[in-house]
């Protein structure tokens, strides 16, 4: 009997965890962290319903946190199979998981010298030699060939869009093909290809992060123009809280192609975030897995003012010059662009720009739904900058780029299960599968398990 269970990206956009079980046979697609509420973040500390050393192999859509970032935790608690990710996804994924663990082990470092945590000590989740154990465990897996899993599964790999590396996941197992979308990228994006599609599926497990909602169809660029340029005409500097990986690299693109439409040209851009440093690097060494030219690369990347240490950051924070400061973490959960909240968040002629989803309970959610304060490492701060989002900037494929890619499969799959959504987007993403396309599909539990 094959039976899908979703520990984790069932009724939440975080956490991202689909087991298959045939038998013995127990494959785990994507292994994140919850992230956001409260109730989510603490999941994270609880064991899970199957026993680690009972998963023969992990499969990775893609590298974000929330769909790697529990990986060492897996591993810490007995995982010893392979982790099956392709050769960018391999990459990204030693920069987030080794900044992850750095920035815990940190954090819990802080609340123990600062005395706000309620535990006594603060514990980090799993440790930088965590994550550097988890990595040895990888196996790279080449776009488009099969290659065989444990239990005699097949697994195939194409482009998802998205970030560098990601992608859908195809698996065979006891005469069933089931996919995974994994997070689906935007059809015409300027860096990434287009998703690509797949001709037949059994099961389909797709994500519904912009489930129910269109992005605006205005010129991006524009729109970021017109923030960057109000705000610095009122003497601001606008903090773009940004995922290091995926959309920091293509807001960098897209501040150098305003450049060369002769916009911008005394606005100094700061690129604060030494993963997202990494990440951008690492954008120029994988040319096959995105559209820019190798030229277009480095031109773009040497447009922006890299900050390399601490003291560097902190200087950027106490600058009163007008500026544009991209720095992770995209939903303002850690990392120095909280640092930066804390400085410009306070005056009104300062914008805080958000360019991707924020999840529920994540600060970033809160700043959009308008908050006036904000807690920042144990302290309020007041909130009176211009705060805005420009989700036509989102690298998430929105309601109708998902059915454009469901609309790829050339017959009706068995059944669609809809992940990572909240949940009125699951939901509204599930009736509109049902009325245009006439396919079954539901919503799975927390750890329901699905009899295929």
């Amino acid at each position: 009997m094959l039976t899908l269970t979703c520990l984790g990206g069932a009724g939440t956009v975080t956490g991202s965890k689909h087991l298959l079980t045939h038998g013995d046979t127990r494959i785990l697609i994507d292994c994140g962290l919850f992230q956001g509420l409260k109730n989510l973040r603490e999941l994270n500390w609880q064991r899970l319903v199957v026993a680690p050393d009972t998963i023969d192999a992990v499969v990775l859509t893609h590298a974000h946190l929330d769909h790697c970032g529990y990986l060492p935790r897996l591993v810490l608690d007995g995982f010893t199979g392979s982790i099956y990710a392709t050769e960018s996804t391999r990459d990204v994924a030693e920069l987030i998981l080794l900044d992850s663990a750095w920035l815990q082990e940190k954090d819990a470092e802080f609340a123990n010298r600062k005395g706000f945590s309620k535990h006594k000590p603060a514990l980090p989740l799993y440790r930088v030699v965590d994550a550097e154990r988890t990595l040895k465990q990888f196996k790279r897996v080449p776009w488009h060939r099969e290659v065989e899993l444990p239990g005699g599964a097949r697994l195939q790999m194409r482009r998802a869009g998205h970030i560098l590396g990601a992608a859908t996941v195809q698996i065979d197992i006891a005469g069933k093909r089931v996919v995974f979308s994994g997070d689906l990228g935007r059809y015409g994006d300027m860096v990434m290809f287009d998703p690509e599609p797949v001709a037949e599926a059994d099961y389909i497990v797709i994500e519904s992060t912009y489930g129910n909602r269109r992005h605006d169809k205005s010129d991006p660029l524009e729109a970021l123009a017109q923030v960057i340029e109000r705000t610095v005409q009122r003497g601001g500097t606008v903090v773009i809280p940004a995922f290091a990986v995926g959309r920091a690299q293509a807001l960098i693109y897209d501040l150098w192609l305003l450049r060369q439409a002769g916009r911008l040209n005394n606005v100094p851009i700061y690129l604060d975030s030494p993963m997202a440093t990494s990440a951008t690097e690492m954008l120029c060494r994988h040319n096959a897995d995105h559209r820019l030219t190798a030229e277009e690369c480095a031109a773009a990347c040497s447009a922006v003012n890299y900050i390399r240490d601490v003291e560097e950051s902190k200087a950027l924070s106490a600058s009163r010059y007008p500026k544009v400061i991209i720095s992770a973490s995209g939903m303002a959960t850690g990392g120095r662009v909280l640092h930066h909240i804390a400085a410009f968040a306070g005056d009104h002629r300062n914008t805080l720009l958000f360019s991707g989803f924020q999840a529920a309970g994540t600060r970033g959610r809160k700043l959009l739904e308008g908050a006036r304060e904000v807690k920042i490492y144990g302290h309020w701060m007041p909130v009176n900058a211009e705060v805005t989002e420009l989700p036509m900037l989102s690298a998430h494929a929105d309601s109708d780029e998902l059915i454009h890619w469901l609309s790829g499969f050339q017959r009706p799959p068995q059944h669609v299960f809809i992940v990572h959504g909240e949940p009125e987007a699951s939901e509204a993403l599930r009736e509109r599968i049902l009325r245009e396309l006439g396919w079954e599909a539901s919503v799975p539990l927390q750890n329901q398990e699905i009899h295929l």
